[in-house]
């Protein structure tokens, strides 16, 4: 069997932990198991290279930007490499370039267009453990490119499926995927198995247990994943496809609140902006947005007001680092078609249920309307899908907001 391992920065923030992860590879190694790993940063180590760019340039060139940040998994690659030494096993370490991982030529969020094997595969066949550096790779003109913030486990799940693994193995500080947080809610229960879909879901919506792009690339290359601790022998959770009788099996149960939602998730990170009283014609909404696309700036969630007297107001979602940029393209927009004003507010939050069960079922997304409106906490924005519905709400209501959806759908652990 061949499992990739991806170990985190919290894993491998300092020799005794990069001890522990070589002792767990070494292990699987040993079971007679086929071992690729992939390492982040040491915990914290990205956060200081980003820090030093900033205290030098404003960061408008990408370029030496990544060739700064990429930096730190060098170092825990070696590391790694010669702890698996010491335990009388072979590794030898990669960088991205050397794999090579080859990607596009968007620095600081590069996208993955194939991966050469090869050289990997030369060493699997040989019995050495290939430690490679996640987080980055190369264009074709020879650039360093780095794959966005938590882009290690991108690395891990299109090496997985570029070499057919059985399966990828995300260790981390957490001992899977949880109902919800459960810093928040202490009744949060680990699943043993969740779906691609809405794993997909919870990643995008604030659960930061996996990386959203490793997500899509597992659901499409159908990789199977497995969420761990590096700190336990938990069994963890595995994100595989989802059962064919799954839809039967919630039909047929009279609890619906548990048959329905896998999850309540939170994110904090977003910022509103609406602009007012924009003329209701056509192109008008494509002209805004294309200026955000052509910025690289990602919307969320849009509303639009019903039009009243030929006017409209316009409200998305857009990242919270985003905002400032996204405010100059929107305003300039605004002015070239007479729009009455901009704002934005920073004081929101999304609050989602996530469960492909809410497919078969009637009534959630009203029993989750009523369970908030009980506590009196108003809804400034929503958006649905077949499996999750969103809430934007204030951001002082978010911790309520998750416990009292999370108890309401029956999430919690089991009494005894």
């Amino acid at each position: 069997m061949l499992i990739v391992q991806k170990y985190g920065g919290t894993s491998v923030a300092d020799p005794e932990r990069i001890r522990n992860a070589a002792r767990r590879v070494a292990r699987t190694k040993r079971q007679g198991h086929d071992v690729v790993v992939v390492v982040s940063a040491m915990a914290g180590e990205t956060n200081k290279l980003v820090d030093l760019v900033g205290k030098i340039s404003e960061g408008k060139n990408l370029r030496e930007y990544d060739v700064v940040v990429s930096t730190g998994e060098q170092v825990t690659i070696g590391l790694l490499a010669l702890a698996l030494e010491s335990l009388g096993l072979c590794a030898v370490s990669f960088l991205g370039f050397q794999v090579p991982i080859i990607t596009d030529k968007s620095y600081s969020k590069a996208r993955i267009t194939r991966i050469k094997t090869h050289a990997l595969k030369k060493a699997l066949v040989k019995g050495i453990i290939p430690v490679v550096a996640g987080f980055q790779g190369i264009e074709d003109e020879g650039d360093v490119t780095t794959l966005g913030r938590g882009g290690s486990d991108t690395t891990a799940v299109a090496l997985a499926a570029a070499l057919k693994a059985d399966r990828c193995e995300i260790y981390s500080d957490v001992e899977g995927i949880y109902t919800t947080d459960p810093s928040i809610c202490p009744e949060a229960r680990l699943l043993d198995k969740i779906s691609y879909e809405e794993m997909l879901e919870m990643a995008s919506l604030g659960a930061k247990v996996l990386q959203v792009r490793s997500v899509e690339l597992a659901m499409r290359w159908r990789v199977p994943l497995v969420a761990l601790s590096s700190f336990s022998d938990a069994p963890g959770t595995l994100i595989t496809e989802e059962e064919k009788d799954s839809m039967k099996r919630l039909k047929g149960t009279a609890d619906l609140e548990s048959a329905s939602v896998s999850g309540v998730t939170y994110d904090k990170s977003e910022s509103k902006i609406t602009v007012v009283r924009v003329p209701d014609k056509p192109g008008i909404a494509a002209k805004l947005f294309t200026a955000l696309s052509d910025a690289a700036i990602n919307v969320d969630m849009i509303v639009q007001n019903v039009s009243t007297e030929g006017f409209t107001d316009l409200t998305f979602t857009v990242a919270r680092t985003d905002l400032k940029r996204a405010l100059e393209h929107v305003r300039r927009v605004a002015k070239e078609i007479g729009a009455e004003d901009v704002r934005s507010d920073e004081n929101i939050a999304k609050v989602s249920i996530v469960g492909a069960g809410m497919r078969s079922h009637a009534g959630v997304a009203s029993l989750m309307f009523r369970t908030l409106a009980k506590e009196g906490i108003n809804i400034m924005m929503i958006s649905t899908s077949e499996i999750k519905i969103s809430c934007v709400i204030e951001t002082k209501y978010t911790e309520l907001a998750v416990r009292v959806l999370h108890e309401v759908f029956g999430l919690g652990k089991k009494k005894k």
